[in-house]
């Protein structure tokens, strides 16, 4: 390899016995690709099953991730083969349609190609492979139907639905508790299934955690958990039987939408604007409290004043809860979200059993359980771990299970 300038002064590298270079074409071709699928299967051949061991990748911005998980594994990874990254989609296909059994597909991938090399080998045209591969698929499809067993199960009979959870939390980093993380899956998945129908909708199933406790305070919470806390201290930290305002428009008085400027130069004018605000934010208040509301979950925020106010007009509040927070408090509590003061009605407040602020740990975290909503279909796994590596993984192993057990539990 030579630098050499052009009559402008570019540099261009001269690279040496270029000529001397072929295209692959052929059986190398093809022996080339299926080197490239199988050193991603082989990458993936040592965290498969349980005795798989796990992965420890560092982005390039430093963040580390410790993952079991093959599509994980596969998506962090800087793959620039061509083959290579239909393995990845491979991978990733089997995640969004499957859930689980990521790293598995990419070993088999990896297993049949280290066979149909041999084929190649051996003289026979890669079209009659790949159609003996697809006659050998139908004789497999169609035998583990036949030793395949159905299994019955109820609200009152998990068990079976609970050993497939614990099959697939075995190759986990949490198998030291895959019991009670099962049988959490299970009872979230039955909450919002709807066995008539045969379908699981598990975007009503939210997964949160928070650092601190052990992996054995995951819990199950029949409603929705929200990182927030009451805006003011002194507010209650329980609330039975609540009903809730949900609220996206401001909660606050109006400011123009164009600049503006207002001079005041005398005590009574400051006093005057101060006593109309005050009025306008009494009256806010009021209209809550005339349809019944005992709780404003608001998604944007107020001032401290305003903050007061409401304490003294005992009506709690959760000020700066997110929009997809808010969408699925409504969906648990069969409220409505109320974009403009005006449209507020006694039918359109959410119901909720019990509303309760949670703190955790010595750092005083403070949380928001909004429980036996009247919409109960909406859960929270609310996982616990001792640092953020460990809670992420457990959300990818939770995931696994919830689908694993959503596949099951319409079909058995």
């Amino acid at each position: 390899m030579a630098l050499a300038f052009d009559e402008y002064g570019r540099p261009f590298i001269i690279v040496k016995e270029q000529e001397q270079k072929t295209r692959l074409r052929g059986i190398e071709a093809q022996k080339a690709n299926i080197s490239a699928g199988k050193a991603v299967a082989r990458i993936l051949r040592t965290s498969l099953g349980p005795k798989g061991m796990d992965k420890m990748l560092q982005s390039p911005d430093g963040d580390v991730t410790i993952t079991n998980d093959g599509a994980t594994i596969l998506e962090q990874m800087d793959v620039d083969n061509q083959i290579a990254k239909l393995m990845v989609e491979l991978s990733r296909s089997q995640d969004y349609e499957i859930g689980d059994g990521t790293t598995g597909v990419v070993v088999m991938a990896g297993a049949v190609l280290e066979q149909a090399e041999r084929l190649l080998e051996r003289g026979i045209h890669p079209i009659w492979i790949a159609e003996g591969y697809e006659m050998a698929s139908r004789i497999a499809v169609e035998h583990l139907d036949h030793i395949a067993q159905k299994f019955d199960f109820g609200p009152t009979n998990i068990e079976p639905l609970v050993q497939t959870c614990m099959t697939t939390l075995s190759s986990k980093i949490v198998n030291r508790c895959k019991r009670p993380l099962a049988e959490i899956a299970v009872e979230a998945v039955l909450s919002v299934a709807d066995l008539e129908r045969k379908d699981v909708n598990l975007d009503l199933i939210k997964v949160e955690g928070k650092v601190g406790g052990k992996l054995e305070d995951t819990e199950l919470v029949y409603g929705i958990t929200v990182d927030k806390d009451m805006s003011h201290p002194q507010m209650p930290k329980k609330i039975e039987d609540a009903k809730i305002a949900i609220l996206t428009c401001p909660f606050e008085p109006p400011k123009p939408k164009t600049k503006h400027k207002v001079d005041i130069d005398t005590v009574e004018k400051f006093q005057t604007l101060r006593q109309q605000e005050q009025k306008y934010f009494d009256d806010m208040v009021q209209k809550c409290k005339d349809v019944g509301a005992t709780l404003v979950i608001c998604q944007w925020g107020f001032d401290d004043e305003a903050n007061h106010l409401l304490m003294h007009r005992n009506l709690p509040a959760v000020r700066w809860v997110g929009g997809v927070e808010l969408e699925l408090i409504a969906i648990a509590t069969g409220g409505r979200i109320v974009p403009r003061f005006q449209e507020l009605t006694p039918e359109k407040l959410g119901r909720a059993g019990l509303v309760r602020e949670k703190s955790f740990g010595t750092t005083k975290d403070k949380m928001l359980y909004i429980e036996h909503c009247a919409n109960s279909r909406a859960v929270t796994i609310f996982i616990r771990g001792g640092n953020k590596m460990m809670i992420e993984e457990t959300k990818r192993s939770i995931h696994d299970a919830l689908c694993d057990t959503s596949h099951k539990s319409p079909n058995s």
